[in-house]
């Protein structure tokens, strides 16, 4: 007859090895999203909106306040008619605005050729501009690059069409 009591010793291993079972994949998970550097006007609201969305989506996000926003655009190849309140960059990529964690998710899967995604001016409803009492609009995110831009989704608010 065999016995099937379980030991003190292995209670207490299983006691100690549970938790790290149940956090090891959402450490995982954080660990294999790259960095999204931000580079904001230090008076713009919305953007810690955005940066707070990203964090939401498990991205890791370092936040730079700048006088100089603007001039990092041009250097980075972001269109003046593209720009937005703020420029993030992440894995090579340049993503301008209110642009959805679900669409930068897409772009780090895919790696098109590409300077990166722009959500044009400042979408009701996208990202940080999720303000109660506001109606959310339809828009576009693009892909662009230095010959141009075609669209890569569409969105109604945070929510993809």
């Amino acid at each position: 007859m065999r016995n099937h009591t379980l030991s003190r010793r292995a209670v207490l291993m299983a006691a100690a090895v549970l938790p790290l079972a149940f956090a090891l994949p959402g450490r995982l998970r954080a660990e294999t999203l790259p960095l999204v550097t931000v580079t904001k006007d230090p008076g713009c609201g919305c953007c810690g909106g955005w940066i707070d969305h990203m964090r939401a989506a498990g991205f890791p996000v370092r936040a730079v306040n700048s006088d100089e926003v603007f001039a990092l655009k041009e250097r980075l190849g972001v269109p003046p008619d593209l720009a937005s309140c703020h420029t993030a960059e992440v894995a090579g990529y340049v993503i301008e605005g209110h642009v959805p964690a679900r669409a930068i998710r897409r772009l780090l899967a895919e790696r098109p050729q590409a300077i990166g995604l722009a959500a044009p001016g400042m979408p009701a409803g996208s990202p940080g501009m999720d303000l109660p009492g506001t109606e959310p609009e339809s828009y576009d995110v693009l892909l662009f690059d230095a010959s141009g831009r075609k669209t890569y989704a569409r969105f109604h608010g945070a929510k993809e069409i």
